[in-house]
């Protein structure tokens, strides 16, 4: 038993590692999103070399004026990527991230395949979700490793949903404390697919009740009132993943208002832009739009093919639930992507801001894999439907956009802008509430006077949450700091604390000091909300703990009564 367990964990984790073999040869794919991820994770072992264990100020953004990318971006991806690159050289970090991630998803769909299929075909269902095709666009054409990571969710989501509907939660909760977890891990992995997530929750959950049967096999049709009990049971896990991910989830609601929040829904990113074969006045949007709708259509074909299909399967374990369930989650999030379900984007309560309607292909693949190995018992049919879907995604990646790679020397010259202080590029949405990052002055010094020349400031600390400096005036005068005016800052000039005035245009920080010699110290405080979210999530865990431990102890008294 132990060494067949060994031997599908190795199959798993070597077919995994195969993804990213071309990593070793050409480089790390640079999709739309690697720079983001790849400097935010340099930024955060930075800080953590400075003792700050939870960043929220990105202080090397915008070139150094800083954003407060940390506290409205979810930690867990930077949290990893960080974590690798403190161990190894980061030309090598994306490719293990990658790796890791590709098979903590695999193992997750395996352990949900396990609840209807045999080990055997439930390890293909596993291989098949990690290497799924839009899993490959996102390492090779978009590099978005927080949605990515959300992959490794959408199976457990599923096995709690339909265990908490199991007769046997009836008087045992952990099924709803671990789908809190879930939630929970989905806010602080990435928005949007936490969106997304909540929104499939709660259409399952509808399903569950409406098919009327449980998640396990050979059991009976449950009662109406324990359907109304599961019910119940999510709502408590909605609120209590709120809860859990509080530290997080509060400040980056409470702050929205300090930032250009609006820049999430610009033009190009806004659903009704990137419907499957949407085109815009922009070639290169064109171009990967029409990559990911052809590769879209094939896979949409052949979840049809599996519906059917797999339709006379679902006899296999006296049950409908894996059939009915994940062939209804499917064509869901099929008609998603869809021009026609506009309204429904525009309507239902944030879902506009997942953005891209094809983010839905990594819910539809987790219904993909669990259908397309129900389909057939046979290995022909399944490897060839996985050699049509490889091939769709080369011949429209080879056709509209070829990935672009990003060599040893990229990531040198990237470490080495965080090195030396020059930073990177930053996010229009993370940007302070009217200030114009296109008007920004790479050259302006740390410390200037109104026309921005030097002012001979003597620079004590220039930490990413503390500024310290010292400047001798002969009369008084306004300085510039070249830092963002974010409400969180606090000035105190010799020992007082003072007004942050800010400058018009680009909203920089400026301190009023008198003549003679002035001291100015400027902290990132911490701020009201971020007290209460922690407070929040600390009470919740220790609710969490209490219940958990609690009803463990009541399940292990019956079982000996």
């Amino acid at each position: 038993m132990l060494r067949n367990s060994i031997s599908r964990a190795l199959t798993l984790a070597g077919a995994c590692f195969a993804v990213i073999l071309p990593f070793l040869w050409w480089g790390s794919p640079s999709g739309h999103d690697f720079e983001f991820h790849v400097f935010s994770w340099m930024e955060v072992l930075g800080q953590w070399k400075y003792g700050i264990i939870y960043p929220r100020w990105a202080a090397l953004a915008h070139w150094g004026y800083g954003e407060a990318r940390f506290l409205f971006y979810p930690p867990a991806s930077w949290t990893l990527g960080a974590a690798l690159g403190a161990i190894l050289p980061w030309k090598m970090v994306p490719g293990a991230y990658c790796w890791i991630v590709l098979t903590l998803a695999g193992a997750a769909m395996y352990r949900l395949g396990r609840e209807w299929l045999s080990p055997r075909d439930a390890l293909f269902a596993g291989v098949f979700y990690a290497l799924n095709p839009y899993h490959l666009l996102i390492v090779y054409w978009r590099s978005a490793y927080a949605e990515l990571l959300s992959a490794v969710l959408l199976p457990l989501l599923v096995l709690c949903l339909v265990r908490v509907f199991s007769p046997k939660s009836d008087t045992h909760v952990h099924p709803t404390l671990w789908l809190s977890l879930v939630l929970a891990a989905a806010w602080l992995t990435n928005a949007p697919a936490a969106v997304m997530i909540h929104y499939s929750a709660a259409g399952l959950a509808l399903l569950l009740v409406a098919t009327g049967e449980p998640g396990g096999a050979g059991l009976e049709r449950q009662s109406r009132s324990i359907h109304w009990r599961g019910l119940i049971q999510i709502g408590i896990a909605i609120v209590l993943g709120a809860g859990l991910a509080s530290f997080y989830l509060i400040p980056a609601i409470y702050e929205q208002k300090w930032i250009d929040v609006t820049q999430v829904l610009s033009p190009g990113v806004r659903p009704q832009d990137n419907f499957l074969f949407t085109t815009l006045a922009d070639v290169d949007h064109n171009h990967f739009n029409f990559l990911v709708s052809s590769l879209a259509t094939v896979e949409i074909g052949v979840l049809l093919l599996a519906i059917g299909f797999s339709r006379r399967g679902r006899t296999l374990t006296n049950c409908r639930t894996p059939w009915v369930l994940h062939s209804a989650w499917g064509l869901g999030c099929a008609i998603l992507m869809l021009s026609v379900s506009n309204v429904v984007w525009q309507h239902l309560p944030k879902l506009r801001f997942m953005q891209l309607p094809f983010r839905w292909l990594l819910c539809m693949n987790a219904a993909l894999a669990i259908l397309l190995t129900m389909a057939s018992k046979r290995w022909m049919p399944r490897l060839m439907a996985s050699a049509v879907l490889l091939a769709a995604l080369i011949a429209a990646g080879h056709h509209f956009q070829p990935p672009w790679w990003d060599k040893a020397a990229d990531f040198r010259e990237m470490s080495d802008a965080m090195a030396d202080g020059t930073g990177y590029e930053g996010t229009d949405e993370y940007v302070p509430a009217a200030a114009d990052a296109y008007e920004l002055n790479k050259t302006l010094p740390r410390v200037s006077d109104e026309t921005g020349a030097p002012v001979g400031a003597k620079i004590m600390a220039w930490r990413p949450t503390e500024k310290h400096f010292t400047v001798h005036a002969a009369a008084a005068k306004n300085l510039t700091v070249r830092l963002y005016s974010y409400p969180a800052w606090d000035v105190v000039l010799n020992g007082q604390p003072v007004a942050i005035l800010k400058t018009d245009v680009t909203g920089l920080i400026v301190v009023p000091i008198a003549a003679g010699d002035n001291d100015v110290e400027i902290y990132f405080r911490r701020t009201i909300d971020r007290l209460v979210g922690g407070i929040v999530s600390l009470i919740t865990a220790a609710i969490f703990v209490i219940v958990w431990i609690t009803t463990k102890r009541g399940g292990t008294r019956e079982r000996f009564a």
